[in-house]
């Protein structure tokens, strides 16, 4: 007899989608946060749910994936809860002090809290978070889609040390 794929274990990695705005994003987000069985997405509404644009691109990811919502405006008092509740709350984010992806350690319980589209995370948010996480980029644009930079790092979280890193 097989195991249902609900039963099947769920990585402890969150994805805070909270500040993210577009439905097209957002759907990304959720298809990446189920195919690498993360723990929850947190989302500004459960009405995007519903939106067509974030289905479309999300797929069927929706009906897997476990939600939470968190509205903006809250995210500080969620960042303390989380963080009591022996979280590790990241700021993924270009920013002077962040670390590098490809040289941070992830705790096991972590939630990393995702920029919104062009603007990023306000400075008070980064400042409440643990830590600040960065993706090393080498080109002139200075910023990646947030649906991208969550797979990226949600991939380091998962992957298993000896393919984070490649031989020469």
């Amino acid at each position: 007899m097989s195991q249902s794929p609900h039963s099947w274990p769920r990585h402890a990695l969150t994805l805070c989608a909270s500040l993210v705005q577009n439905p097209v994003n957002l759907g990304a987000l959720c298809r990446t946060a189920e195919a690498f069985r993360l723990q929850e997405l947190v989302l500004p509404s459960w009405q995007i749910l519903e939106d067509r644009d974030f289905r479309k691109v999300a797929v069927s990811a929706h009906h897997w994936q476990p939600f939470a919502v968190c509205h903006n405006l809250q995210l500080s008092s969620w960042i303390v809860e989380r963080q009591q509740q022996g979280t590790t709350v990241l700021a993924l984010t270009r920013h002077p002090q962040g670390i590098p992806l490809p040289t941070f350690a992830f705790p096991q319980h972590t939630a990393l809290l995702i920029g919104r589209e062009l603007t990023g995370i306000p400075p008070l948010l980064i400042d409440r978070c643990d830590d600040v996480v960065t993706i090393p980029q080498w080109g002139q644009v200075e910023s990646m889609n947030v649906g991208i930079a969550a797979a990226i790092a949600a991939y380091a979280y998962v992957a298993p040390p000896q393919l984070a890193s490649t031989p020469n």
